[in-house]
């Protein structure tokens, strides 16, 4: 771009001004660019002639003639410190020989011995030299751009780097670089791109890099100086209404302006991370938007923590939405028992794997049960298992509920979506966590993103943790079917609207498909029943409209005397007999136990945290010790209180999850 600037500068000085009036006003026209050279030294020519009229006779014309040549040619070097070393040099040089002529012609006289055809070919020389550097330059050989990056990369510490074939584009600057040979490699790269940033005064998620796989020197910086992302893209409806759900699924938009689509077959299990706050809700209903607007999926969500809270005006579009951690672990097993029932349904039709066709009446005969013909089964649609907040099935159906899930279900047309805050090995074991191949994660602290994100993609300049929560729906996806060099490409998703209009755009999306969505089919249906009884059978009147309250029953007079009395007895004696006999004053009363002291109450926490230790699932919190309280002597505020100084004192660990902390060795007495 600024050779082409220049080009054009250059160009327009030739052109204006410029007439008809034959050859030689055009050749003095073209001429005139190259004059500035050439005037200057008959000006130093004629300042030569004027000072040795002046000054012949005066030794101390001399020596201030000489200090003010050497002070001009110092100053000139340190003027051109902001420029390139060619210009730089070629400039000092240039006034050194033209002050040291003058200096001599001032003194001996402009025809004295050889300075005559010094200043005739010296002179000649240099002019010609700066005309020389104006041709190249507007030709584009040479812009202080490239001398400028040059400056710019030893400063961050990527010396003698080689830039190569510089692409702009809206918003997007592409430059492929070249490492020297055994000085730096890409690793240095990534290591230098949070001072690269500092250098161009840009965020550190504006700067990415893609490394050649070819090579260990080669790569491409991709810069986006300017924020696209900042204003929030409004849902702009469905990406592909009625349509398979082999076509990917528009959920956002990347920083260039292009869409963010999941390849869902491409991605089959997916892990979806991130903190309160970033946005991770919103990404989640962008996808059951995409998803309950298809023809050949039926959905399942758990989300036993909020009881679907965020989805209810999504829930009557769901084949089954479990709320409660019973009906949570009932989905999780009926997953776990679909799979190889419909596994065996694709196998007995010739299916290797689920695809678009398997969802419709098989009508193909290469695709039959039956031993001739086509045998017009009915279809069998994809299906997805949302585990909403996962952290608390994890924690209450252990690490490893989602293992065989993600390892089996490849081939079976069942995609498992895992979302929570904050995924740890303490939480999701890592072969389920290497099931998961598809990763979506938003904002998040610390190091979180590295059991989310690869290494690779890290290393190309992707930061979550950049963002927190003050980039609500900023998002870095990895997915197969998704283009590697966007992997670490910031995207956003859709914001579905503030409250109100969202449940206006759900309510369109459940009423509008309800004819294209799916119904399940029997043999999913029959496994999960099996498995999960009424839970599942009944699921539809489980989540169905709240029941109408009753009304409130027609009291007596004496009932109502009763229910004012009643509202004035505490609490802790309602369960007391007013009508009992006191007890005699000879009778025996058993006092309760003293309270433990604050030392003691700390040892048998203490024991009880042991205790745990040796049987329980490698955590604790205040509701496991909740059967302990009384005998504790405290209430559970002072137990989380106990808990977390645990935690700071080293004896716990903290975990993602509020109030619950890892057993750590030392405690656990191993």
């Amino acid at each position: 771009m600024a050779s082409k600037d220049l080009s054009q500068q250059h160009e327009d000085r030739l052109n204006s001004g410029s007439g008809t009036a034959g050859i030689g006003t055009w050749l003095v026209h073209r001429a005139k660019p190259f004059t500035p050279a050439w005037i200057v030294t008959g000006g130093v020519g004629a300042a030569g002639a004027g000072a040795h009229v002046m000054w012949a006779e005066s030794p101390w014309a001399g020596v201030g003639l000489t200090l003010a040549s050497v002070g001009l040619t110092a100053a000139t070097w340190w003027a051109g410190k902001s420029t390139g070393p060619q210009r730089r040099l070629h400039s000092a040089i240039t006034v050194a020989a033209g002050s040291s002529w003058l200096t001599a012609a001032a003194l001996s006289g402009p025809l004295t011995g050889p300075l005559p055809d010094l200043f005739v070919m010296g002179g000649a020389t240099l002019a010609l030299t700066w005309n020389i550097r104006q041709v190249m330059r507007s030709s584009g050989a040479e812009t202080t751009g490239a001398d400028s990056d040059k400056g710019l990369l030893e400063k961050v510490g990527l010396a003698r780097t080689k830039l190569r074939d510089v692409r702009v584009e809206p918003n997007r600057v592409i430059v492929p670089f070249e490492l020297p040979a055994g000085e730096l490699t890409n690793e240095d790269v990534t290591k230098a791109i949070p001072r690269i940033a500092s250098a161009l005064d840009v965020p550190t998620t504006a700067i990415r890099v893609q490394h050649d796989p070819d090579s260990a020197r080669k790569g491409t910086f991709v810069i986006v100086p300017e924020d696209m992302l900042k204003t929030p893209t409004m849902y702009p409806g469905p990406f592909a209404p009625g349509q398979s759900i082999a076509v990917p699924l528009r959920i956002g938009v990347y920083d260039d302006g292009s869409d963010l689509v999941l390849p869902l077959l491409d991605a089959i299990h997916m892990l979806v991370m991130g903190m309160t706050g970033s946005g991770k809700t919103e990404g989640a209903l962008d996808l059951f938007f995409e998803l309950l607007t298809r023809k050949d999926v039926t959905v399942w969500l758990a989300d036993a923590a909020k009881a679907g809270q965020d989805f209810q005006p999504l829930l009557p579009a769901l084949d089954w939405a479990a709320l409660d951690t019973p009906s949570a672990g009932a989905m999780v097993a009926a997953v776990q028992a679909v799979i190889p029932a419909r596994t065996a349904w694709l196998r007995d039709h010739a299916y290797r794997a689920w695809e678009p066709a398997a969802a419709e009446t098989q009508t193909d005969p290469t695709h039959s049960c039956a031993t001739s013909g086509a045998c017009r089964c009915p279809g069998m649609p994809y299906l997805v298992a949302w585990m909403e907040e996962a952290a608390k099935l994890l924690r209450d159906l252990g690490d490893d509920v989602f293992t065989g899930i993600a390892q089996e279900a490849r081939s079976a047309g069942v995609s498992l979506v895992v979302s929570m805050q904050r995924a740890s090995g303490y939480q999701l074991s890592t072969d389920t966590r290497a099931s998961l191949p598809a990763a979506m994660c938003f904002g998040v602290r610390g190091d979180d993103a590295s059991f989310a994100l690869p290494e690779e993609v890290l290393e190309a300049g992707a930061n979550p943790a950049a963002w927190g929560n003050k980039r609500k729906g900023y998002v870095y996806m990895v997915s197969a079917g998704v283009d590697e060099d966007l992997y670490a490409n910031p995207a956003r998703t859709f914001w579905t609207g503030p409250s109100g209009e969202y449940e206006k755009a759900a309510g369109w999306i459940v009423q509008q498909f309800a004819g294209v969505r799916p119904a399940l089919d029997s043999v999913t249906a029959a496994a999960a029943a099996k498995v999960a009884g009424d839970l599942f059978t009944n699921r539809a009147a489980r989540v169905g409209a709240p029941l109408a309250p009753t009304p409130a029953p027609q009291l007596t007079e004496e009932q109502e005397s009763v229910r004012e009395v009643a509202a004035l007895v505490d609490a802790e004696d309602a369960e007391l007999d007013a009508t009992a006999e006191l007890p005699s004053p000879e009778a025996t009363t058993e006092l309760p136990a003293a309270k433990p002291s604050t030392e003691e109450a700390r040892e048998l926490l203490d024991d009880m945290v042991r205790m745990l230790a040796s049987v329980g699932p490698g955590t604790v919190a205040v509701r496991d010790l909740g059967p302990y309280l009384e005998q504790i002597g405290r209430d559970r505020s002072w137990v989380s209180k106990e808990l977390k100084r645990l935690s700071e004192e080293g004896r716990l660990a903290a975990t993602g999850e509020a109030g619950v902390y890892r057993l750590i060795p030392s405690l656990a007495g191993v």
